[in-house]
């Protein structure tokens, strides 16, 4: 005898209803989250944990959608050296260093900030900043420049790195665009590459001309030029 028609009575049919439906309705719920989990890891950088360059996009424009007057920072990040790390201590090295640059800045952005790897040793945040007195911005990005240069611990010990910040304040220069604020980040971050300090963005730097979206004059922007 088949087994439906061994169910006579109306709850024991009920039942077996129910046990029906939730068989696929199982499936799909464990191929959705399978599915969010798969788009969640293509966003992020498995090795530092940051966004991926569209996604950190995404979540910056939303930001500056979002807080137009409230005090935001977008800033362009590079490892000072990098290319150095490998040539001196191999790519395992590189790793730590890209591995906990990508931690200290989330920590460092917080829950109102999104961190993006750019690629390679270059990174870039937008967060938003509380300022309870007049030199909190410059505090806060002191901060940060302190955090990036502590040593990076690896099995070979303590990995002395440092980077480069460029800052963009929309506030301060009267712009929400994110590829002009970002444009604005990277040049002020080039000027100020080897101080060890940080780099405002002026309104002359939103204007630097770009190849494909990358800043003339940058490492790579010929071959970008080349191939376009």
């Amino acid at each position: 005898m088949d087994p439906v028609t061994r169910v006579a009575t109306p709850i024991g049919q009920r039942a077996l209803i129910i046990t029906t439906l939730a068989v696929p309705l199982t499936g799909w719920t464990v191929h959705a989250l399978t599915l969010y989990r798969r788009l969640a890891a293509e966003r992020r950088d498995p090795l530092t944990g940051a966004q991926r360059r569209a996604a950190f996009e995404r979540r910056a424009q939303r930001l500056l959608a979002r807080h137009r007057h409230d005090s935001l920072l977008c800033m362009v990040i590079d490892l000072d050296h990098f290319k150095g790390l490998n040539d001196r201590h191999g790519h395992a090295a590189d790793d730590a260093a890209l591995a906990a640059t990508g931690e200290r800045l989330a920590r460092w952005a917080g829950p109102h900030g999104v961190v993006g790897r750019l690629g390679g040793d270059e990174f870039a945040v937008a967060t938003r900043v509380n300022p309870t007195h007049d030199n909190a911005i410059e505090q806060h990005l002191q901060q940060l420049v302190d955090v990036l240069s502590e040593p990076v611990p690896t099995q070979a010990g303590p990995l002395a790195v440092a980077a480069s910040v460029g800052t963009a304040v929309p506030y301060y220069l009267g712009i929400h665009a994110l590829p002009a604020l970002m444009r604005g980040a990277d040049v002020s971050m080039y000027r100020t590459k080897h101080s060890g300090q940080y780099g405002w963005a002026e309104i002359e730097d939103l204007e630097a001309p770009t190849v494909n979206g990358r800043r003339v004059g940058r490492p790579g922007a010929a071959l970008l030029e080349r191939a376009a």
